[in-house]
């Protein structure tokens, strides 16, 4: 039986509603979902991916996915979704650099953004891979010029060894406090 205190997917809800970071027909929504596990105790990463669920987070994956060529595209529309639609992200490409994967190819992340060129450089491992820190960074410019929030990388609570998708949300400063305050989570 969670504690007043655990961390369930009902708290992290609340919270985000509180904060003004989801409306309360999207809170209700999400939680109707969630109704068979709403209740049930999350750890760190969990509860940073249920971000995900509220619409206020993106996740990379850390695991294989089909292609980096069709990844990253995929993955600033969902970034730009949760951003409100306010940027407009086109012409995704990776312009793969010289040479294999063995020891990691030096490749370009390349889009416009409303219309401008970004270039963030990137390295790939595998064709199935993304580059975590490009991708990271190729999130944030999915955010309005105008906009109080930002994109962080959330941190979490690690075991050893294991492997953890990196989990972007969008946030004011004051609501990555909230989340810090009543989650744990960080913002390194």
């Amino acid at each position: 039986m969670p504690t007043e205190s655990s961390t369930t997917y009902r708290r992290i809800g609340a919270l985000l509603h509180e904060t003004g970071m989801v409306s309360e027909e999207k809170m209700r929504s999400v939680l109707h979902r969630a109704a068979t596990y709403a209740d049930d105790e999350l750890d760190q990463y969990a509860a940073a991916q249920a971000l995900e669920s509220f619409g206020v987070a993106v996740s990379v994956h850390a695991d294989d996915i089909d292609s980096i060529h069709d990844g990253y595209a995929s993955l600033l529309a969902d970034a730009a979704e949760a951003a409100g639609g306010r940027v407009t992200i086109s012409g995704v490409r990776v312009v793969e650099g010289e040479g294999g994967f063995e020891g990691g190819r030096f490749d370009a992340l390349e889009f416009e953004r409303d219309g401008e060129p970004v270039s963030i450089s990137a390295e790939h491992f595998a064709v199935d891979y993304y580059d975590h820190e490009a991708a990271c960074r190729a999130i944030a410019e999915t955010a309005h010029g105008d906009d109080p929030r930002s994109w962080r990388n959330v941190g979490f609570a690690r075991e050893p060894g294991a492997g953890y998708d990196s989990i972007m949300v969008l946030a004011t400063p004051g609501q990555r406090e909230a989340l810090h305050r009543h989650l744990g989570l960080t913002f390194p």
